[in-house]
């Protein structure tokens, strides 16, 4: 009867993270029409790094960092993970769908697997693995569909940008991983969170945004909210507590998941519509991850069963 409860316990949280992080693409959208991007961005994150920190304090041993690696680590968190992460993903946001968006940051995971082969000495790289990465980029073309010869048109530039957000965070996840400075997960995501909200409204300042743009409403305020205390704050909690329980690995899985959720609430919320290109592109992007991280995904495969649904 407990790996019953327990079971259904991981399967429920890991739905529900998926849907607080795909949803999230939704709100993002339906928040740009009130705010200026990059100012929507940081203020998120004001909010939500106050009540991690405030998490932080109470859950952790350590709630602030010390010494140089460990705030080495929090700086690269806040400007990769926060700041550029969210700066161009909602800029880019005004120009795509939710769907869209979220079927290119599920690239993040295939490209950290880029980036690791340059930082950590040992990640390997099979020709499966390449395959992999192909196939990953090919579901970007895929959903973004360029022209060669109107690379830069604004038809384009929002998913480049889209792009060099998922960029940002898979440099940003293996630099962490190469500093390897001990500073407990909770505690670098607050200070990030907060150093990186920092920084974007350095940037929002220097584009000349300001409060008196918002449009203040029920939109704006549903939707700041939700991004801060839904996708953020409660996305976190749950993503800390999974993470012991499935490891790396099945909590990358989330990814894959969130854009059939950025998808179905665009549609609900925003009448988006998806269409067959961002399809195939999830489809390449999700294959690529497979090969690539199929070895750990084959020795962990009990443990996923066990955790996500087997309860024979």
């Amino acid at each position: 009867m407990g790996q019953s409860v327990s079971t259904y316990r991981n399967l429920g949280l890991f739905l529900l993270l998926s849907a607080l992080w795909g949803s999230a693409f939704m709100a993002i959208k339906a928040g740009l029409a009130a705010f200026p991007p990059v100012l929507f961005a940081a203020l998120r994150y004001d909010i939500a790094g106050i009540v991690m920190l405030a998490y932080a304090a109470v859950r952790t041993e350590q709630w602030r960092p010390r010494g140089r690696g460990e705030w080495a680590t929090v700086a690269v968190g806040a400007s990769l993970m926060i700041a550029a992460y969210h700066a161009f993903l909602f800029v880019g946001e005004q120009g795509t769908t939710s769907a869209a968006a979220a079927v290119i940051v599920s690239l993040s995971p295939v490209l950290t697997t880029v980036f690791a082969r340059g930082l950590l000495p040992d990640e390997r790289l099979s020709a499966v693995g390449i395959v992999g990465i192909l196939l990953g980029i090919v579901g970007v073309v895929a959903v973004s569909q360029p022209d060669p010869n109107a690379l830069l048109t604004s038809e384009m530039i929002p998913q480049l940008l889209v792009f060099a957000a998922a960029l940002s965070f898979a440099l940003g996840s293996v630099v962490t991983t190469y500093l390897d400075s001990g500073v407990e997960i909770e505690t670098m995501e607050a200070w990030s969170m907060l150093g990186g909200a920092g920084l974007m409204h350095v940037v929002s300042l220097s584009l000349g945004e300001s409060l008196s743009a918002v449009t203040w409403s029920g939109t704006a305020l549903w939707s700041l909210a939700y991004l801060s205390l839904g996708a953020s704050a409660a996305g976190f909690l749950i993503y800390f507590d999974l993470l012991d329980r499935l490891g790396p690995v099945e909590i990358n899985l989330v990814s894959y998941v969130a854009p059939l959720f950025a998808a179905l609430t665009g549609f609900l919320f925003l009448q988006e519509v998806v269409d067959i290109w961002t399809a195939v592109g999830f489809c390449c992007i999700f294959v690529g991850f497979v090969l690539i991280k199929r070895q750990a995904l084959r020795r962990e495969l009990p443990q996923l069963r066990a955790a996500l649904g087997n309860t024979e």
